[in-house]
């Protein structure tokens, strides 16, 4: 019983041993500690990229341009260029570090070179676009007009990366520069002057939003780090006062989110209510003389009046027939939803740019059809095309002892009675019994004759 007894304890004993070398693993892997800067490394680091003057402002001018250029022409390689140079970063995680350590000296150095650098960045990026002779938005200056919490995560993981590479002795480029990359401080700025010139405040405040959640979530992720590593404080502040510091960057947070968490909700009930309406038009308006040319939709974001227009040609639909489909929007979950349909004897005709795209596109699927077709019948016909006497007479020049060769098709159907495969079954006889006929060289010889992969080479005694 004793011994049972302690077989059990060790057994116990071993398990906890190996159970403890896992996690200790696990955590040596995760730990921060190795290759990790001193703390006056990192804050002298970060204090000399908050600087706003000399080069650093001159960089600055010439990432907006390049921006701003790459912007304009919808280039986003060199929109990348720009990120990449953009010296925006240093007082933002300036700006979370004296946070984190208290070092109000460096936060109000830090806010007032962020200040620079967004005067200098909308002034340029506006000068800019006032001057260009391309006033057209492109796709580049459209995606940065509408912010969602996606964006608030990429400048919440991109600052933690940033910020972990900056309290590491080997601080590598790399990292930097994806961060850079990644939460693309500068096109949103740019794309603000673009607003400003072309007098839309749409570009404006969509663009500085979108500035705002990336310094913002960079700044609290920069602030996350220092307090997870423990950074100490410059200056000793009592409990009330952090606890108050605390609740103004939570303050911040939630302000920033909660906008973006409503445009995210937005643009996903958008979304489904696009795809809604392409399952309904698509299935509904299926009929025999009537044909659908083209059908638009419009969104209402607060849930009442949206609308879908359908354009028809064809024999008209009667009234019955239409108050029937409207009756079917509900099932689509386009409730509140107004449906218009036009159709081509109306007083306002159906746009023919668009009846002839419609045609087009039938007759370009109808030409894909026929092409295909052909194809198929002209492997079907492959050995109808070729005399099997011309093939015979053939034979002997390729291989010697053939006394006979005859040929067959073998044509597989679909299930819709297409044919869709042909094989060409041979039957060689030799000239004597037990003579030798190489099947391989043969059937070589016929797949490239007939240009056919599918040969079936059988070998039959003579009689």
């Amino acid at each position: 019983m004793k011994d049972e007894n302690k077989q059990r304890i060790n057994r116990r004993r071993l398990y906890r041993t190996a159970l403890g070398r896992f996690f200790g693993s696990i955590r040596e892997r995760f730990d921060l500690g190795e290759d990790s800067a001193t703390q006056a490394e990192v804050v002298a680091s970060i204090t000399k990229s908050v600087e706003f003057r000399g080069t650093n402002l001159w960089v600055l001018i010439c990432a907006t341009f390049i921006a701003s250029l790459g912007l304009n022409v919808n280039s986003t390689a060199v929109i990348i260029g720009a990120m990449l140079v953009s010296p925006l970063m240093g007082p933002i995680m300036g700006i979370g570090l004296s946070l984190g350590i208290n070092d109000f000296q460096l936060l109000k150095k830090s806010l007032r070179n962020f200040l620079w650098m967004f005067v200098v960045s909308i002034v340029t990026s506006s000068v800019f676009f006032l001057f260009s002779p391309y006033s057209s938005a492109q796709s580049e200056l459209l995606a940065r007009t509408s912010p969602t919490t996606y964006d608030v995560l990429i400048a919440f993981f991109g600052g933690l990366a940033g910020m972990l590479a900056q309290t590491r002795r080997d601080r590598t480029g790399t990292v930097i520069s994806g961060v850079a990359i990644a939460t693309a401080l500068m096109p949103p700025l740019c794309t603000a002057g673009f607003g400003i010139a072309s007098g839309s405040p749409r570009f404006i405040f969509g663009a500085l939003y979108l500035f705002l959640i990336n310094a913002v979530f960079i700044a609290v992720a920069s602030y996350l780090v220092v307090a997870f590593l423990k950074y100490e404080k410059s200056v000793a502040i009592d409990q009330a006062a952090s606890k108050r510091m605390n609740r103004y960057v939570l303050s911040a947070v939630i302000i920033v989110l909660v906008p973006s968490i409503v445009m995210t909700f937005n643009i996903f009930r958008k979304t489904q209510f696009e795809a809604n309406v392409d399952r309904f038009v698509n299935n509904v308006f299926q009929f025999n003389k009537t044909m659908l040319v083209d059908y638009s939709s419009r969104y209402r974001y607060d849930g009442t009046h949206s609308a879908i227009e359908v354009s028809l040609v064809g024999e008209p639909l009667s009234q019955n027939v239409i108050e029937s489909v409207r009756a079917q929007l509900p099932a689509y979950g386009l409730e509140n939803t107004e449906l218009s349909v036009r159709q081509a004897d109306d007083a306002s005709s159906v746009d023919l740019t668009k009846i002839q795209k419609s045609y087009s596109e039938i007759i370009d699927e109808k030409n894909r059809t026929i092409r295909s077709m052909e194809e198929r019948l002209a492997a079907v016909r492959t050995v109808d095309t070729i005399a099997v006497a011309d093939l015979s007479r053939e034979i002997p020049h390729v291989m010697a002892g053939v006394g006979s060769v005859s040929m067959a098709k073998h044509i597989s159907y679909d299930t819709k009675g297409v044919a869709c495969d042909t094989t060409v079954l041979v039957t060689v006889t030799p000239a004597v019994k037990n003579g030798t006929i190489d099947t391989d060289r043969i059937r070589e010889w016929l797949r490239t004759r007939l240009k056919n992969d599918n040969i079936v080479v059988y070998v039959v005694e003579p009689k």
